[in-house]
C-alpha cells in the first residue's frame, strides 16, 4: 500500500486507465480499510511530522479544529493532551462514521466547500489539517475561512504530500475491489502558503521536510517497488508547516 501512494501519474494512466477521483467519493470508498495499513510509508511519516509539531504546543484546556479529520488518526494523541474540546471536519461521510465509532462522543461536521459553517468567529486556539491541503482547490479561500475562526495568538498545524512529489507524479491511490483509485490533488507550493499565511497575519514558526532517503528504503523492498524507490529518492515527499497567528493591533 505505501508504494501505491508515489507512483507516477503517468505509470498509472498506462497501467490503469483511470481519472482521479474526487477526495469526498474516494475516501468513502477508503474508510472501511484506511486505519489498516501497517506499512503505509506516508501515514508513517505523517504521524513523524506531526507528532514532533504537536509537541510544540500547548492544546490543555483548548479547543482544537481538525480539518480533514478522516478517521481520526490523530485524536487519541490529541486527547493525551487533554484538550477542552476536539472538533473535525471532513468531506467524507464514511470516513466520519469510522471516527464516530472510534470515538461515539465526537463532535464532527460533514464538510460542504471551505466554510465552517458550525463554527464561531474567533471561536478556536488550535487549527490542525493533515494529508488535506493539496485536495481543496481554493486555498486561499480555506485559509481565510480557517483565520476567522481562529483566535489571535491561536496555532495552525498543516501537514500534506510535498509539492515536489506531486508535481514530479506522486499519486495517493489506494485499492479498492482490485482497483486502484487515484484522489485528486491540487498543488500549491509551501511557498504560496507561507505567502497566504503572512497576508493573513499568520507567523511563520516551522517547515519540516521529509525527502526520500536510505532510511526509507524497507517500504518499497516489501512492496517490490525498489524501481519506485530509485526514481523518487532525494526528492521531498511530505512536510509539516506550524503557523501562530498574530494579535493584530
Amino acid at each position: 500500500m505505501a508504494a501505491r501512494l508515489i507512483l507516477t501519474g503517468k505509470l498509472l494512466q498506462r497501467l490503469f486507465g483511470h481519472k482521479d477521483t474526487a477526495p469526498g467519493q474516494a475516501y468513502d470508498l477508503w474508510a472501511a480499510d484506511y486505519d489498516r495499513q501497517p506499512d503505509n510509508l506516508m501515514l508513517a511519516l505523517d504521524e513523524m511530522i506531526f507528532s514532533d509539531l504537536l509537541n510544540d504546543i500547548s492544546i490543555k484546556d483548548k479547543c482544537v479544529v481538525d480539518i480533514g479529520c478522516g478517521t481520526g488518526r490523530h485524536w487519541s494523541k490529541l486527547f493525551d493532551k487533554a484538550p477542552a474540546t476536539v472538533i473535525g471536519y471532513d468531506v467524507s461521510e464514511k470516513m466520519l462514521e469510522v471516527l464516530q465509532q472510534k470515538f461515539p462522543l465526537a463532535i464532527t461536521h460533514l464538510l460542504h466547500g471551505n466554510k465552517l459553517n458550525k463554527t464561531t468567529d474567533a471561536s478556536i486556539d488550535v487549527i490542525v489539517s493533515t494529508l488535506t491541503i493539496a485536495h481543496i482547490e481554493h486555498a486561499e479561500e480555506a485559509l481565510a475561512e480557517w483565520d476567522r475562526v481562529l483566535k489571535p495568538g491561536g496555532h495552525i498545524i498543516i501537514t500534506d504530500y510535498h509539492p515536489a512529489a506531486l508535481i514530479k507524479g506522486g499519486k495517493r491511490t489506494f485499492l479498492h475491489e482490485g482497483k486502484t483509485v487515484s484522489v485528486k490533488n491540487h498543488i500549491h507550493s509551501i511557498e504560496k502558503l507561507i505567502a497566504i499565511g503572512e497576508q493573513l497575519h499568520w507567523q511563520n514558526l516551522r517547515l519540516v521536510e521529509k525527502a526520500i532517503d536510505e532510511t526509507l528504503k524497507p517500504y518499497y523492498e516489501k512492496q517490490n517497488a525498489l524501481k519506485i524507490f530509485e526514481s523518487f529518492t532525494g526528492v521531498p515527499v511530505i512536510y509539516g508547516l506550524q503557523f501562530k497567528k498574530k494579535d493584530v493591533t
